[in-house]
Order: structure tokens, then sequence, then C-alpha cells
């Protein structure tokens, strides 16, 4: 990092330390699958913070718990579409929640209540709640399911506890360091503080003042925000989320976990949710990732795929700064003073000269497209004109091809031949494309075309 980007950094943490009245705050930037820059402001216990500090990370633990439901659903031991009531016994609990699909509680759209049954859950002992049904709270379902984005803390008590069925009653914080932390390293994060660790405060809105945060174990709610963690551990945890790891997860299922699932409903909406993601917009750039807050912490952790880059920053105070936008400032900052340079071309190392001739102008309907080749036999296809449907397409072991992106995402790219065996034209989910717009006598195209061709005159 040149020094004036790691000046900038700095100054981004100890304003955003100073002006919103933190005890301390902290800051990490992991790019290109390592930490590029590190920077604390103020105190914790008469040092200055680092990236070895403990805070409590709240609602970041969501997407945490949403990797190990991730894991599972890969394994085969659930379906994304499954009901909760096929895996676990909700006997008590209002009918509708069993009915929620894993789908809708990773992305907020079960319609469950926001907050847990009884006093408030982030400062009392989850004792107060022993079962399950617990944790629903008043008027259980405010909202029909999958109709809408409803932030449910909930909900992910419920996630937590399908993994705990499913890992065979195996505590959800040990599968998670397991099957987690280990293999990427993440030795600072817990469900409970381990030294060298921040303390929660609240600070008097009009005097400088402060006054300590509980941190009680919040039991079976833990799912929703109970980690502990640090800014290096999340940094690590930002390289997974980017690059992915095989021994966690694939790149392509976090790519899953990433896609819109559901949205806010207000009239300013910049971001929306994936399975366990935040998304949102800033400066013109996508970040996925996840805010968290419990009594005493704020946090944040947001990363740019374009970029590989991502943004951490972590806060002790109930109402301190606004670490979303910290988070996303170290990204901004990197990216604009330091833009990425792309990797170096590299010629493929051999090509099929089937796909080469498949390669080329292809024509839906009378507009233009492009089709390239790419590694591991993928193909591109892109637009010619300002109008048209891009998309990347991944091989399949049959010979075709499955959209990854785009309006065809899913969907299957077919090479369709003649009865010599030569390329007749492509077919994508039904759409067909030729080598020439609307070829004269072109029984490819459905409805058929004119026989005079181009160039017949209206009336």
């Amino acid at each position: 990092m040149l020094p004036t980007t790691r000046r900038a950094l700095l100054h981004r943490v100890a304003v955003a330390q100073a002006e919103g009245r933190s005890p301390s705050l902290v800051g990490v930037v992991v790019r290109e699958g390592k930490t590029v820059w590190s920077g604390g402001w103020g105190e914790v216990d008469g040092w200055a913070p680092d990236a070895d500090t403990q805070y409590r990370i709240g609602s970041i633990t969501k997407t945490f718990i949403a990797v190990l439901v991730m894991r599972l659903c890969d394994e085969g031991l659930l379906d994304l579409g499954d009901p909760l009531r096929a895996h676990l016994d909700l006997d008590g609990a209002p009918p509708e929640a069993g009915e929620a699909t894993v789908t809708q509680l990773l992305a907020h759209t079960a319609g469950l209540s926001a907050e847990a049954r009884g006093p408030w859950w982030e400062r009392t002992d989850g004792a107060l709640r022993p079962e399950l049904t617990d944790v629903f709270g008043e008027g259980a379902q405010p909202h029909p399911a999958g109709r809408r984005h409803h932030y449910s803390n909930p909900g992910f008590a419920l996630l937590g506890a399908l993994v705990e069925r499913l890992r065979g009653g195996t505590p959800w914080h040990e599968v998670l360091r397991r099957e987690v932390l280990e293999p990427l390293g993440m030795a600072r994060t817990s469900p409970l503080p381990e030294a060298p660790h921040a303390q929660g405060w609240a600070v008097h809105p009009w005097a400088d003042v402060l006054q300590p945060e509980p941190a009680v174990d919040t039991g079976l709610m833990g799912p929703a925000g109970q980690l502990w963690s640090t800014a290096g551990d999340l940094g690590r945890f930002a390289v997974f989320l980017l690059r992915g790891d095989e021994r966690v997860l694939s790149a392509d299922t976090l790519a899953r976990m990433r896609e819109p699932a559901s949205g806010p409903r207000d009239e300013n909406w910049q971001g929306g949710y994936g399975l366990g993601v935040q998304l949102t917009r800033s400066h013109g750039r996508l970040l996925f990732g996840h805010t968290g807050s419990m009594p005493g912490f704020v946090s944040a952790l947001w990363a740019n795929e374009a970029e590989d880059v991502a943004g951490i920053a972590l806060a002790n105070a109930t109402a301190g700064p606004l670490t979303g936008a910290v988070a996303a400032d170290l990204v901004r900052i990197v990216a604009e003073r330091e833009p990425r340079l792309p990797r170096p071309w590299q010629p493929l190392p051999a090509a099929d000269p089937e796909l080469l001739a498949l390669t080329g102008p292809w024509y839906w309907g009378a507009t233009p497209l492009a089709l390239r080749l790419r590694a591991d036999r993928g193909l591109e296809l892109r637009p010619l004109a300002a109008h048209g449907r891009a998309a990347r397409f991944r091989a399949e072991a049959d010979g075709t091809w499955t959209g990854r992106d785009g309006y065809y995402a899913g969907e299957v790219l077919r090479v369709v031949r003649t009865a010599s065996g030569e390329v007749s034209h492509l077919d994508i989910g039904t759409f067909v494309f030729t080598r020439q717009p609307y070829e004269p006598g072109d029984a490819a195209v459905p409805g058929g075309v004119h026989p005079e061709g181009w160039g017949v005159q209206p009336g």
C-alpha cells in the first residue's frame, strides 16, 4: 500500500472513532487474498486496539450460520426448499413457522417476527428462553411467508438449531469451529470473549461519559448475534467470502449466497439480501457482507468482488460510529487510490477445433451477438449492439452448457446439428441463434421467415 493510502485509511478510522465517540475503533483492509492494512484508534485497557483485539460482531454471526447451512445443502442433508418442520420438532410453535423454508429463513422472507419473546434478548441470559419455541416473538408471523423482506433474529436462531439437529446434536458454535474457523485459521473467533478483548460501552448521548454494557450468553438466540471476533480474523473470513475455499465452501456456492433473494421495501432502496449475506451499493460499487450490533458494539464487513478488496470496522459503543459506512469507505479509498491491476492476459493452453468453430457472430433474430471461448471449455455470449442479453456458460459433461448469470442463468445451451453432423443453430432455452439474421428458408427459426428474405417493401 502506498503511504498516502495508508494515511487516508488511518484518517478515516480516526475520524470515525472521534466523531462517533467510541472508546476504540479498529479497521482492516484485505486485498487479493491477504491483509494489506490494519489500524486502530482510541484505547482498550490503556492500549491502542489492533487487529488481534476481540470485539462482539453481532449479526455478522448470521453469515457464519448461513455458511454452515449451505454446507449441509452441498452435502445433500437438506434442500433450500425444505420446510423447517421436515427437520425440526416445533411442537408448540405457531404452525406457520414450520412451513417456512430454509431459503426464506436465510433471506428473511419467512415473515417471522423481528425479535424473540420475552425481555430484550440481547441483554438477557439465554436461560430465559430454554426451549426452541421460546424464541418466537409475540405475533410470531406478522407477514405471510415469501411476500416481503422482514429481518428476523428468531429466524436465525431456528437455523442454528437446524445445524445442531443435522450435526447430531453438536452445538452450533462447535460445528462452526470444526468446519469453518479451524480450516480458515480463525483462532480468535469464539462464542464468548477471550482476552485481549474490548469492553462494550454505552456512551451518554449528551455527555462524554460511559456506562458498561452486559455481555451475556444469549443461549438459543446465539446464532443471531453471539460471536466475538477480531478484525484480523474477519479479514480471513472476507478472503474466504471473496474467493471460496473447497475445505469449507466452493466459490460457486458463495456466489449463490450473494445473489439477491430479497430486499427492503423503502423508497430509498439501495440494497438487498442474499442467503445470509447483505448487499448494498456504495459509490457505484456493489458490496456484500454484513453489519452487526450488540449492546456495546457495532461492526461491519463489506467486500467488493470486482476489486477483490474488503473492509472491516469494529467499535465498542452501542450507538457509536457508523461502522457500515467506515467499512465501505475503506473499500472505496483503496479502490480509488490504488485501482486493481488486471491479471496478465494469457492464451489458452489448447482449444478444441469444434469449439473454436462455434465462436464468432450469432444472431437472435436480427440481434447480433458474439460467442467467445473461455477457459475450461466455457462460453461467453455478448451483444454487439446496444441491446441483447449477455451470459456466461459452464461446460457440462454431456456436451451442453449451463448459464451462469444474467437472463440465461440456469438455462441450457445446446448445439443443434443437421443430419449430416454440421452445426445448424444454437438453442438456449428454446431461443434459436443462427449464423445469419433470419436466413431465407431457415427452418430452425420457429414460425419460419419470409421466402424473399431481406428487402421486402412495406405495403
